[in-house]
């Protein structure tokens, strides 16, 4: 697996319990700051740049989310961390998911606090069957080509203004390797991994939250095993900003739990 430089800040406490705080696509763990600066009060806490975000440099090539998962699990190997619990906001969210339900872990997350989580597959709208149609037409007449040319063809349309007018604003703004990590990561659900997570899982959701809906994270809350759903009021995407220390409790809740 090619390797990628990532950027992890770690306050806090030096030892004991950690908490791993993950951000979502486009964000930083700059963003993050006010949560991990009050959880950073009674934890050790470690935020990691993702690649192409925050002073994380850009990815080899197109990462997914097995990648990113990869990362996280190195940062954890690499800092000799052995009892922790994982915050993730929105794509961060996902990655979190994702690595509690992988059984060959050498030590899995003993909570999930979850911030409007992506990873559950969202109910169409009309606008986005329409842009899915577009551009399968727009595709069709290169696809009867000759390779070379069609290639050509092909690659050309990718960069035509139609083509990305088609794209979500987050896919019109990326250029080169983002771009296809960006298409690899929002076409990664984990509703068939739900089943695997045996720890808790907190989910919060801002119910002005127009990026994640309220379908979603009732979806996510009924797969999986032990979990539950608290919506946060007069809260957006970004609940964490807006209810720090409503999140910080639970995780505090958390913790006490697991001890013995």
């Amino acid at each position: 697996m090619e390797s990628s430089v990532v950027r992890v800040y770690e306050s806090g406490p030096t030892t004991g319990f950690s908490v791993i705080v993950l951000h979502g696509w486009g964000s930083s763990s700059t963003l993050m700051a006010p949560l991990s600066q009050r959880l950073a009060a009674k934890w050790r806490t470690i935020a990691i740049d993702m690649p192409g975000h925050g002073v994380s440099p850009a990815p080899p090539s197109a990462w997914g989310v097995s990648h990113q998962v990869q990362i996280v699990l190195d940062v954890l190997r690499q800092l000799q961390v052995e009892q922790y619990g994982l915050i993730g906001h929105s794509n961060g969210g996902r990655i979190s998911l994702d690595l509690a339900s992988r059984k060959t872990l050498g030590v899995a997350p003993s909570f999930l606090v979850l911030i409007s989580p992506s990873g559950i597959p969202r109910r169409r709208s009309s606008t986005y069957y329409l842009r899915f149609w577009t551009a399968k037409i727009l595709k069709w007449p290169f696809l009867a080509l000759p390779g070379p040319i069609r290639e050509f063809g092909l690659d050309w349309l990718r960069h035509s203004l139609v083509w990305k007018m088609l794209g979500s604003s987050d896919y019109r703004s990326l250029s080169g390797v983002m771009k296809d990590t960006f298409v690899l990561t929002v076409n990664h659900y984990v509703t068939d991994l739900l089943k695997l997570i045996p720890c808790p899982v907190v989910v919060f959701w801002g119910e002005n939250d127009t990026d994640i809906s309220r379908q979603q994270m009732e979806i996510l809350v009924e797969g999986l095993p032990n979990a539950g759903l608290f919506v946060l009021k007069n809260a957006g995407h970004f609940s964490y900003l807006d209810e720090p220390d409503v999140i910080v409790t639970s995780v505090h809740e958390l913790v006490l739990e697991g001890q013995p």
